[in-house]
């Protein structure tokens, strides 16, 4: 009779196996490839500039994912965000937490007086992006990834394309027979357009953040089916490596941060978008974002990345 604890030694081993590799193709990225420099790289990953105190256990990591709307020939750092995510992730239990914030909120953005927030990206960069968010939730990041348009589209096509799960049924040039409610099959470009549309949907920027959420979840669990095929982890993170700038993150932090997101199971992933109401600044078009609902959702999950009952 096999001994109780034979098949912990064996995921074990596995993982070893799986570890080992990866950690060499960093370390061997970080010797062979030249870095991208913050003006022409597609990606980029900050690690946020902190207080020294921690205001939530060292096994939870919160990042701030963003989707630049910058153009070909823009600096995708200083544009404004399309996309914003909150994501945190816990490494001992395998759960995770999406919170979505509507692009056009309407906050107090530091230095520049009431703003939309995806403003903070052109005045300040990605630490302003996180400060801001941080002043507006409750949480403040411990990294920023962001990503452009064609980083993005990219990135879902290395990994082999995804399915998404849409609530509505809607048409779009990139994809003829349009997308439907239920499975979609989409390939990087088709899965930007959905990642970004607002005006099919009933409730505009709220629908689209549900929607790069659904973007998330199916990226997460592709990446989960394929994790253990042999070398995909380490094709895909020396892809990302190849058009990443890390201006200060290390090989071992990047390594770290890569092990933790495929740790996350999709079954223990929740998502919540922050509500509020939509009216008008001047001429500009705004949300203006349940701040309470939003401190309420922190509150929750800050310290495990759990977010029990949903919103």
């Amino acid at each position: 009779m096999a001994n109780d604890g034979t098949g912990g030694w064996r995921r074990v081993l596995r993982r070893v196996r799986r570890l080992v590799p990866l950690a060499l193709v960093l370390a061997m990225t970080a010797l062979v490839v030249p870095p991208a420099t913050v003006r022409d790289a597609p990606m980029s990953l900050v690690r946020v500039e902190r207080a020294r105190n921690v205001d939530h256990h060292p096994h939870v990591i919160w990042v701030l994912m963003l989707g630049s709307d910058a153009r070909e020939g823009q600096p995708v750092l200083r544009s404004r965000a399309d996309a914003i995510q909150l994501v945190g992730i816990n490494t001992r239990t395998g759960a995770g937490t999406a919170i979505g914030i509507p692009r056009d909120s309407y906050v107090p953005v530091p230095g520049y007086g009431r703003q939309k927030i995806n403003s903070s990206m052109l005045f300040g960069g990605p630490q302003l992006m996180a400060r801001s968010v941080g002043d507006m939730v409750g949480i403040r990041p411990d990294y920023v990834f962001t990503t452009s348009f064609w980083g993005f589209g990219a990135m879902v096509n290395a990994i082999g394309g995804i399915t998404v799960h849409s609530k509505y049924a809607f048409g779009d040039q990139v994809r003829p027979k349009g997308y439907r409610v239920g499975k979609n099959k989409l390939n990087g470009i088709q899965a930007m357009v959905f990642a970004r549309l607002r005006k099919p949907f009933p409730r505009g920027d709220f629908d689209r953040s549900a929607n790069q959420q659904r973007t998330l979840l199916a990226i997460l669990r592709r990446v989960r089916e394929k994790r253990d095929r042999a070398g995909f982890m380490e094709k895909g993170v020396l892809s990302v490596t190849r058009h990443l700038d890390t201006p200060n993150v290390s090989p071992a932090e990047l390594f770290r941060l890569a092990q933790a997101a495929s740790t996350v199971d999709p079954r223990k992933f929740s998502t919540c978008v922050i509500n509020g109401g939509t009216g008008y600044v001047g001429a500009a078009s705004v949300v203006f974002a349940d701040i309470g609902q939003a401190r309420s959702i922190a509150s929750r999950a800050r310290k495990d990345a759990t977010l029990e009952g949903g919103c």
